[in-house]
């Protein structure tokens, strides 16, 4: 029996992505792979056998990742984004967020690799939307600034880079905690007792799938055209409460929502957040870059594998 040893094509374009055990990180990572790029993702706490382990505190390992795969392309996914975890642990945050950032602009510059820094509609205050790339960021907590550090320390140290601000995320999420949008699945579901939902704060659902389409476009783009650099934004065009989403779930899996309360009040816990950070997407749609799925077909094939009532999966699917 003899070995025969199969010619496999690796594409020649490879493109480095950071937090890809995350949720973004792991569309990102399948969009690039999917599409003719050798992509790698790296992560830490989470990482699988697929992925590298990589500390991006550690600017040593980051170096050496960086020299041996000589990436076109580096996706800065990794963050810590939740709000409140940022107020109760700011050091730790400001290190991922600012400090590492500003370090991996340092390295992509180094070998001339193009690196998007993604980055939040919470760079904005929320009183004057829609916002425009060129519009001054007013952020009103401490996770929105270190967002808003992150990217003065990559444009820095690198100005070839792209931010990529974009605002809440769900998809295909491992757990339904992953998401601000998917954790109220279990609240819409068990509907045998009432559940207050946030009527307030308008937000724009965004899948990942999406974004991870526009940072490959961003990315093809900028391989053809050295001029594509700086911030843009993405976003869902669906403003909706997440007393609105909750509804939209329930209708979408045929499930009662009479059992949610809609919150008009400014919420006092946690972390301050912006009223309204709708951003304008006109830049990157004029250079033909987006996509966008309706928040229903997308909330569906992210929850129904969450669906506690299997009876309703077949009456949604078939």
């Amino acid at each position: 029996c003899e070995l025969v040893e199969e010619d496999v094509d690796i594409p020649s374009r490879r493109a480095l992505i950071t937090g890809a055990t995350g949720l973004l990180g792991r569309a990102v990572f399948k969009e690039f792979n999917q599409n003719n790029w050798n992509a790698v993702g790296c992560g830490y706490r989470r990482a699988q056998p697929k992925f590298e382990q990589i500390n991006l505190l550690d600017s040593v390992a980051v170096h050496e990742i960086i020299r041996d795969f000589q990436p076109h392309v580096i996706v800065h996914c990794a963050a810590e984004r939740r709000p409140d975890v940022v107020e109760s642990q700011p050091d730790a945050a400001s290190q991922l967020n600012v400090a590492a950032s500003g370090n991996l602009a340092k390295e992509a510059a180094g070998i001339g690799a193009f690196l998007i820094y993604i980055s939040t509609d919470y760079v904005f205050d929320g009183t004057n939307p829609p916002y425009k790339e060129t519009d001054i960021p007013n952020p009103l907590n401490l996770y929105g600034k270190t967002k808003l550090e992150g990217e003065k320390a990559v444009l820095e140290n690198n100005d070839g880079a792209a931010v990529l601000r974009i605002p809440v995320l769900y998809g295909e999420v491992e757990r339904l905690e992953e998401s601000a949008v998917t954790v109220m699945f279990d609240k819409v579901q068990f509907s045998n007792k009432s559940a207050n939902m946030d009527h307030w704060q308008q937000r724009f659902p965004t899948n990942v799938k999406d974004v991870a389409t526009v940072c490959r476009q961003l990315a093809e783009k900028r391989m053809l055209d050295p001029s594509i650099k700086g911030t843009f934004h993405w976003s869902g065009n669906e403003q909706m409460t997440k007393y609105e989403m909750a509804c939209a779930i329930a209708d979408a899996f045929n499930l009662p929502s009479s059992h949610l309360r809609p919150i008009t009040d400014c919420p006092v816990m946690g972390a301050l957040r912006p009223r309204n950070a709708q951003l304008d997407c006109s830049k990157l749609e004029m250079l033909g870059i987006g996509q966008r799925t309706p928040f229903r077909a997308g909330i569906k094939e992210s929850l129904w594998p969450f669906l506690v009532d299997k009876r309703w999966r077949q009456t949604v699917f078939h």
